[in-house]
């Protein structure tokens, strides 16, 4: 479920990469986090599947779900690292004209 769920976000980072219209938002650092993530993931699958060989294709439910929460949280820390470095780099220099508006 991590796999999926990184391979997932991976897949429209890179579209919505790939359609922008000019480099502002700095998807290029989320879409390497996300398929960074991938790789790892698929890594991990790769040597779990050859330690437990068939059972790998059997998970338990609750093994899915405590995967499919483990995907969901990389996502959304993907996330939060690509937000807080869009607001400290401030692209279109939104934070700083509301800084400026808040002194005045």
């Amino acid at each position: 479920m991590t796999l999926l769920i990184t391979v997932f976000a991976a897949v429209i980072a890179t579209v919505k990469w790939y359609n922008r219209k000019d480099d502002n938002m700095k998807l290029g650092i989320l879409l390497f986090m996300y398929w960074g993530a991938s790789i790892m993931w698929f890594v991990d699958a790769v040597f779990e599947y050859t330690q437990l060989k068939a059972e790998y294709f059997k998970p338990v439910l609750e093994d899915m779900v405590n995967d499919a929460f483990l995907g969901l949280a990389v996502v959304a820390l993907g996330l939060v690292i690509w937000v807080v470095r869009l607001l400290i780099t401030d692209p279109k220099g939104s934070v700083r004209a509301a800084l400026r508006r808040d002194k005045d």
